[in-house]
């Protein structure tokens, strides 16, 4: 496979509206989220718990079935497709989710349920928060774009010379990175592509 038709991506926050579905399960769970919750990127934080308990919970979720049903982000489904189908673009799973195999097949199935079965042709997952700066070293030096919502894990990309990009969201509307640039939605990286 030739590695410039490769497209690195993070799953939550990027490919999967991982924020809504976890804001469900924490309703269902009897949890309120605070008045600016949405803008943190620490889910404790976001609920007013103690560190400790928020990282239980998200492990908690990430390991329950719920996992294997949420939603796309944004127009992930659409532009993702558009660009596997017309342009026969690969892309790559980076996602800390869960070292629990069940979880990461319930991920497996729920992103071939929306992308396609060979859309996703590689799934790398690390610890539920890992950082993922060891498994981006493997790519050093591809130049392939690189697709995350957390922007520590872009620089460290681009740190090893990836094309990294930064999903917009509410946590991450103050970075500002001469090299990296940060996007609404997947139409735009479409159409960067497009224009290179």
């Amino acid at each position: 496979m030739k590695t410039d038709k490769i497209i690195l991506t993070d799953a939550d926050g990027v490919c999967l509206d991982w924020e809504w579905a976890f804001g469900i399960w924490m309703s269902q769970h009897g949890f309120k989220m605070v008045d600016d919750g949405p803008l943190m990127y620490n889910v404790a934080k976001r609920y007013g718990l103690p560190k400790e308990q928020g990282r239980v919970l998200v492990k908690r979720f990430n390991e329950s079935a719920a996992i294997g049903f949420l939603p796309s982000l944004r127009d992930a489904q659409y532009y993702i497709k558009r660009l596997h189908e017309e342009w026969g673009y690969k892309f790559h799973m980076i996602s800390s989710l869960s070292t629990d195999e069940n979880a990461q097949q319930l991920r497996k199935m729920n992103t071939r349920k929306l992308f396609g079965e060979d859309t996703f042709s590689h799934f790398i997952f690390l610890d539920t928060g890992a950082d993922k700066d060891e498994v981006l070293k493997e790519y050093e030096g591809s130049g392939l774009l690189w697709v995350e919502d957390k922007y520590h894990n872009a620089i460290v990309g681009h740190e090893l010379g990836l094309r990294s990009i930064v999903m917009e969201h509410g946590h991450n509307m103050d970075f500002d990175h001469q090299m990296i640039p940060r996007v609404k939605n997947w139409k735009q990286i479409y159409e960067m592509l497009a224009n290179s």
